[in-house]
């Protein structure tokens, strides 16, 4: 079984951040949560204006959101984010 976004819509998975080990302890509630994620699946695309519009992301891209964008899924023991592509402000490249 697997999620498949519809319209506009990109399944992600968040990647947690690997912090650096330092000597101040900051707690994980005063922590800023990451906003980056890995594309798991896209919806196929929106119309508007009568005309078919594509997605620029596609599976595998790794991606920056907004910060409170989306709805958090939880599937098969995994936590996913559905957002609009609208909400993803960049695609970070190798």
């Amino acid at each position: 079984m697997k999620i498949t976004p519809l319209y506009d819509k990109v399944l992600i998975q968040k990647i947690k951040e690997e912090k650096e080990n330092t000597e101040i302890y900051i707690p994980e509630t005063s922590q800023e949560k990451p906003n980056i994620g890995l594309v798991i699946e896209t919806g196929s695309g929106r119309s508007e204006n009568g005309q078919f519009i594509p997605l620029i992301t596609s599976k595998g891209d790794k991606v920056i959101y907004s910060k409170f964008s989306g709805t958090e899924v939880k599937f098969e023991d995994k936590e996913y984010l559905i957002i609009r592509e609208n909400d993803i402000l960049a695609i970070i490249g190798e």
